[in-house]
């Protein structure tokens, strides 16, 4: 067997994997039908994986690959908020489009357990939430924030996956009331500094009102009122 051929046959018993999980999320899966949807024999899955357990270890690596690998080639607006918004949306779209994947990546739930791979989209929204508590967008600490994130993140994408099919109300209605509750916009009150942050993030999410230069001058101008609000 060559080199390109091992590749392609690790790759489709992966993905053979992935797919028998996927149409039985939470149940055992066998062994000899993933070889069967292959065309490979036993010696030839324990080969490269070892064992089931090794199998089931190299799915979830390979899934939180795909996973990093599309997060990566998104184009980062410029703005943190914005971006963890694009971040939501990609995340639900990958576990819509990779099911068998995403329910071990996510799915599979040990007490005290995660898997290594996981920490690799985890540090890259931590990295997200840290730029926008420095830029003084948050209401609450970077770590916190990345909780609620991720935490209602992968509870809607779950969902939709048992629901079968997408649904965009229910993933931005969730995805918005995060956000307003990490960046404080959540309750408009009197005081000047829930209202910055208020228009802060609405001319974030719609940069296409004022122009993206306009935007970044209009959110830096507001931060500076409200640092001199809080020196009053």
């Amino acid at each position: 067997m060559t080199e390109d051929g091992s590749i392609d046959t690790r790759s489709r018993l992966l993905n053979a994997a992935a797919d028998l999980i996927a149409a039985a999320p939470g149940e055992d899966f066998s062994l000899r039908a993933v070889c069967d949807v292959v065309g490979v024999k036993m010696p030839t899955l324990y080969h490269f994986f070892g064992s089931k357990q090794g199998l089931i270890e190299a799915v979830i690596e390979h899934g939180f690959d795909m996973y990093v690998s599309a997060k990566s080639s998104s184009e980062s607006s410029g703005d943190p908020i914005q971006y963890l918004r694009m971040g939501w949306d990609a995340h639900v779209v990958f576990g819509l489009e990779n099911p068998g994947f995403y329910t071990l990546m996510y799915g599979k739930v040990r007490p005290g357990y995660s898997p290594e791979a996981q920490s690799r989209p985890s540090e890259m929204l931590r990295s997200l939430t840290s730029r926008a508590e420095s830029e003084g967008r948050l209401v609450v600490d970077h770590e916190q924030a990345a909780a609620h994130i991720l935490a209602t993140n992968i509870g809607v994408t779950l969902r939709l996956i048992i629901q079968g099919r997408d649904d965009p109300e229910l993933s931005a209605g969730v995805r918005e009331g995060v956000l307003a509750a990490i960046t404080g916009t959540g309750q408009i009150g009197d005081d000047g500094k829930r209202l910055g942050h208020s228009i802060i993030e609405f001319a974030a999410a719609h940069p296409e009102v004022l122009g993206t230069n306009e935007t970044q001058l209009l959110i830096q101008w507001i931060g500076r009122l409200g640092e001199g609000e809080g020196r009053r």
